[in-house]
């Protein structure tokens, strides 16, 4: 077994910790003070050709594959989570989406400006009473002649309501009567007719990531504006939803390794009693804790993007790399907080920023306890 990344992958981290330091850990306090989303900094990932990691070269993408991704967030991460938050919703639910199921003319049409990032993508499917529970979403997908009318509401949609959003791809209901199990995903593009954005919702972290409810009334996108099949559309999303959670557990493995690194500032530069706080047992031991669940983190997300880089089955590792690692992460970020002590609590301290951040990583694209519902669904399946 080699566990070494490629000179290559190696070479695309340290750009991405380059260009971290230089042009978003510099500004991140300033973003999430003032709720800023930082559009020129996406359009500078797009130069480096960061945007359309996971997407072919022939539509604009890199075409890098999935452990080069997860190298990459963990520098993004590291310096901002609401610029890496924005970067994997882009990355991921919205751009795959198109990527697998869509026409050539899609493709072309609107993947290339998003994997270009020329654009940024959105896709929605949260809704105010569905979250976990995809298949009770509401909003209907009603055919009529040459389309489709949408009808519904989403809520906390990501990167929607941004000086560069492109538009959203949204999951709706396409049978003729509410109760149907058929759904398909609709590309509804900024300005169309009956498509509307609430008000920027005020987040407990994140607060550089736009986020807000979506509406659509009597909403009209022709037929071209269907993604993939009229009634697959479910098991579509939940298709690449599997690559979103490995791109979330990275975004958590980032998190949990700069805890670690403030951790470890924090106790050779703080004194109690005249000592250093690294020279008393209990903190080495919570240092001790959080390296090694960092690493063990570190090893369960790696081996689920190898493995869908190696086109094996990834469901199961993708599930518990996204459970571990944000659950390490806010193991870890908390002890973190408490090695900082006091100042660690006011929020001009870099600490209580990714504190906030941290909660979050448990819940999108999949809490805890659903992650937990797949590994055991997998473990069942495998011993029948």
């Amino acid at each position: 077994m080699d566990f070494a990344l490629s000179e290559e992958h190696q070479a695309l981290q340290k750009m991405c910790r380059d260009f971290a330091a230089r042009e978003i850990a510099p500004h991140a306090a300033g973003w999430s003070e003032r709720a800023e989303f930082p559009a020129e900094a996406y359009r500078k990932m797009g130069d480096l050709g960061l945007m359309g990691m996971l997407v072919e070269e022939r539509y604009g993408g890199a075409e890098s594959g999935m452990v080069a991704y997860v190298a990459a967030m963990e520098e993004i991460g590291n310096a901002d989570q609401s610029v890496a938050a924005g970067w994997n919703a882009h990355s991921t639910i919205a751009t795959l989406p198109l990527a697998t199921f869509g026409t050539e003319e899609q493709k072309e049409r609107w993947l290339r400006p998003l994997a270009e990032g020329k654009k940024i993508g959105a896709f929605a499917l949260t809704e105010p009473t569905a979250g976990s529970d995809a298949a009770g979403i509401r909003t209907q997908a009603r055919r009529v002649d040459g389309g489709w009318v949408l009808n519904g509401t989403k809520m906390f949609i990501s990167n929607a309501g941004t000086p560069i959003s492109l538009g959203a791809s949204i999951l709706a209901r396409t049978g003729s009567d509410g109760n149907s199990k058929r759904f398909g995903v609709f590309f509804v593009p900024e300005g169309t007719e009956g498509y509307t954005k609430g008000k920027r919702l005020k987040k407990l972290g994140w607060h550089a990531l736009d986020t807000r409810e979506l509406v659509f009334t009597d909403c009209f996108v022709p037929d071209d504006h269907l993604i993939g099949n009229e009634h697959d559309g479910l098991r579509q999303f939940l298709h690449v939803l599997d690559l979103g959670r490995i791109s979330v557990a990275a975004l958590s493995l980032s998190l949990a390794r700069a805890a670690l690194e403030m951790a470890i500032e924090q106790a050779e530069q703080r004194e109690q009693f005249g000592k250093p706080l690294r020279s008393f047992q209990a903190i080495g031991h919570k240092l001790a804790d959080m390296a090694t669940e960092v690493e063990a983190a570190r090893w369960l997300v790696y081996r689920a993007a190898w493995l869908a880089d190696t086109k094996q089955p990834y469901r199961q590792a993708a599930a518990m790399a996204k459970l571990y690692a944000s659950e390490a992460a806010n193991r870890g970020v908390s002890d973190s907080l408490q090695i900082h002590g006091g100042y660690g609590y006011m929020l001009e301290s870099r600490i209580s920023r990714f504190f906030a951040d941290a909660k979050v990583l448990e819940i999108g694209e999949g809490t805890s306890e659903i992650q937990r519902n797949v590994i055991a669904q997998s473990l069942v399946t495998a011993n029948q």
